[in-house]
């Protein structure tokens, strides 16, 4: 606590004067003036009040308060505060930093996602092409070989029809000079003659047309 010049005095002029020795020969009434054991004679205005509850010191203290309070504000403002200032500034600029890193890395990420999708999209497109042309292929490839087995088979049916109808006209020219020669032998049985192989060819030829 800081003491001003006024409660000093006043603690100095209330100081008591030097003790006098005590004279044990004085009467009994001067002894009853002085302490009987310091020999210091007590104060009849000494209230005994707490220095900074005494009205008389509040100017001294309001002053001290003043002062006290302007080097505080002068040590915040110039030494406290700037430095307070500067790692607030730092972190709002960190954090701005983050900030802007996160945003990049998000708008890169966004990025990559929407070229993967497009890739992918691209890629399905062009399998559902080579499928398609694949199966297209396969239909092509399958007309083909069924027209071309078609064609063998039509060329093979052509070829045994002609077959057939020649053996079938050999079978039946050789029916009928069978016919002829059996027809020519059950008449000589018959009649015991000879017969002409014209008239039985022409007879013959007359019951088949």
């Amino acid at each position: 606590m800081f003491v001003s010049a006024a409660y000093a005095q006043s603690e100095t002029q209330s100081q008591p004067a030097e003790a006098p020795a005590v004279d044990h020969g004085a009467p009994a009434g001067d002894a009853e003036a002085v302490h009987t054991e310091t020999g210091v004679p007590h104060e009849a205005g000494h209230t005994g009040v707490f220095p900074p509850f005494d009205s008389t010191h509040y100017a001294s203290q309001i002053l001290w308060l003043a002062i006290t309070f302007g080097l505080f504000y002068l040590f915040l403002s110039r030494v406290v505060l700037p430095r307070i200032g500067s790692v607030i500034e730092t972190r709002r600029d960190r954090i701005e930093q983050d900030l802007e890193q996160a945003a990049r890395m998000k708008q890169d990420a966004d990025s990559a996602i929407a070229a993967y999708e497009q890739e992918l999209a691209e890629a399905r497109l062009k399998a559902g092409r080579i499928a398609q042309e694949a199966r297209d292929n396969a239909k092509s490839k399958a007309e083909a070989e069924r027209a071309a087995v078609e064609a063998s088979l039509e060329a093979k049916l052509g070829e045994a029809e002609t077959r057939i109808a020649a053996i079938k006209e050999k079978a039946m020219s050789d029916v009928g000079s069978i016919a002829e020669d059996t027809a020519t032998e059950i008449v000589k049985q018959l009649i015991g003659g000879s017969v002409d192989k014209a008239s039985v060819s022409a007879a013959i030829k007359a019951v088949r047309g």
